[in-house]
């Protein structure tokens, strides 16, 4: 039994549990009969032409029942509707839905790029305003393809397809740093704070959607047709504006202190590569004003080990680690630097917040600044303060390399 079945297991018993409860008291005015809810676990929106369609994944409890065994079915049901405003899509839904649409426990809402583009302050104002909605769900932003086709994939090891897009995202930003979590909380926080614009992840169509929507897609074991949640999609307020790719991308999570754990190789003085595994990072911004001028020093500190060895080198002399260290330190520099020109020239949108740490921790100087942070974004300076420490070599403290037989 899955854990999403089990935790829909609970979930139907606690309803039914409450169900009981609330009949007994007179007057209840939000009561709700457990038989004429839909459990909605996924959201997409889209914009088609002037008006919004909205999406709805809404779970089928007897499609994942162990003890039933299903029937060979889809374990969700989709449905749509379109109306020129999202809360009117909502209520739309009621015409092809039998049962009302209980949005309690959504795990993931997909907001298509071209609505995206255009803004999503109007999409946000609805779901904050809902009571019933949970607000620790994912926001993600579907690439080059429309949300409501992201969301009808059906996969292998998680059933029910917004699980999968939940779990995926969870996963991706705990041990690949190139990916991040936002939740509508945090991502409203950011949209109203000074000096700080959002990202989103983005999440990409494989192969054919029609053959993902199909039960066939998940009865092999290599899927013809999945989801892969990849790159960051920059807003300017509301708008997106483009994206950043893999490595841009995990210099960002860098420089937001998102980095839990992840992985990246070097290159050996005589060939191949050596693995490094980040197991702790913990990065502060200081701000400082240089000749009038902004400067953000990153200081970081960073604990990794070696995870892989696919050349000779020898781990067991105090050099060697200190040069993978230092290594490192240039590595990670670049990655950064890297991602703050990018957006600095490309987009000018302040992701990383570096108007905010003035806003925080020089109030007198970010007012002098905050009408032209535009013009001076561009303009920020990095310094650099670095620690890296790699204690640890693994199980082994030499590459069996090196003793390979001729």
């Amino acid at each position: 039994m899955s854990r999403f079945t089990r935790r829909v297991g609970k979930l139907l018993l606690l309803m039914l549990v409450w169900s009981i409860a609330a009949s007994a008291v007179s007057g209840c005015w939000n009561r709700r009969e457990l038989d004429t809810l839909g459990i909605q676990l996924g959201t997409a929106i889209d914009k088609v032409g002037n008006q919004y369609r909205v999406s709805v994944q809404v779970v089928i409890p007897s499609e994942l029942s162990a003890k039933a065994g299903g029937g060979g079915r889809s374990p969700v049901a989709m449905y749509e509707a379109t109306a020129p405003t999202v809360f009117e899509a909502f209520r739309k839904l009621t015409e092809t839905s039998s049962r009302k649409i209980y949005s309690a426990h959504i795990r993931v809402l997909i907001i298509g790029e071209s609505l995206a583009r255009e803004g999503i302050a109007n999409v946000l104002d609805l779901l904050s305003r809902n009571p019933e909605a949970r607000t620790d769900f994912y926001l993600m932003i579907a690439h080059d393809a429309p949300a409501n086709q992201i969301l009808k994939i059906l996969t292998s090891l998680e059933k029910i397809p917004a699980e999968n897009l939940f779990y995926a995202l969870d996963t991706s930003a705990k041990t690949w740093a190139p990916t991040t979590t936002v939740t509508i909380e945090s991502l409203i926080e950011q949209l109203v704070t000074d000096g700080i614009s959002p990202v989103l992840t983005g999440v990409r169509l494989e192969g054919k959607a029609r053959q993902g929507e199909n039960i066939s897609n998940i009865q092999q074991a290599d899927s013809r047709t999945r989801t892969r949640i990849t790159g960051l999609a920059v807003f300017h307020s509301d708008k997106l504006i483009g994206w950043l790719n893999e490595n841009y991308s995990k210099g960002y999570n860098y420089i937001m202190d998102n980095v839990t754990s992840t992985v990246g190789h070097q290159t050996c003085p005589d060939g191949g590569y050596i693995v490094m595994e980040v197991l702790r990072n913990k990065t502060k911004l200081i701000p400082k004003v240089v000749d009038g001028k902004p400067v953000i020093k990153v200081k970081m500190k960073q604990v990794a080990s070696v995870a892989d060895v696919e050349c000779k080198i020898d781990l067991t002399k105090p050099e060697t680690i200190k040069m993978l260290e230092e290594n490192g330190k240039q590595r990670i520099r670049g990655v950064i630097q890297g991602a703050v020109e990018h957006v600095q020239k490309t987009y000018n949108s302040d992701i990383f917040g570096f108007g905010n740490t003035f806003h925080e921790y020089k109030p007198k100087q970010w007012e002098k600044w905050k009408d032209d942070w535009d013009e001076l974004f561009p303009q920020v300076k990095l310094e650099y303060d670095i620690e890296l420490q790699i204690p640890k070599v693994g199980t082994t403290n030499d590459a069996f390399q090196n003793y390979l037989k001729k």
